[in-house]
């Protein structure tokens, strides 16, 4: 038993005379470690990209909706006449009027 632990320990396994089982058994799992490493390594980017672009679409939403706000301001008949009223033109007093053609 000491003289099997102390051969791991010396790395003699890796030289003695069916070394190629071992070898190609570290060459696997050295492998697939880094295949590990790899995989993770861009499942990280793929959330850090998705946590990006949720950012994005909150400050798209957000500039949207103080757009489309803008927007209702400018369309309010008191906006309308103001605006209309600075270049010169002033609202009607008299009602519009319905034409009927027979």
């Amino acid at each position: 038993m000491k003289q099997r632990i102390s051969d791991i320990l010396r790395g003699r396994f890796l030289v003695n005379g069916d070394a190629w089982r071992n070898w190609v058994l570290i060459f696997f799992i050295s492998f697939l470690a880094i295949v590990m490493i790899a995989s993770s390594h861009i499942a990280d980017e793929k959330v850090h990209h998705i946590a990006k672009l949720n950012n994005e679409i909150k400050a798209l939403r957000s500039q949207m909706l103080e757009t489309r706000e803008a927007l209702m301001h400018l369309k309010m008949e008191s906006a309308v006449i103001k605006h209309m009223s600075e270049s010169g033109l002033v609202s009607s007093v008299v009602p519009p009027k319905k034409i009927i053609i027979n």
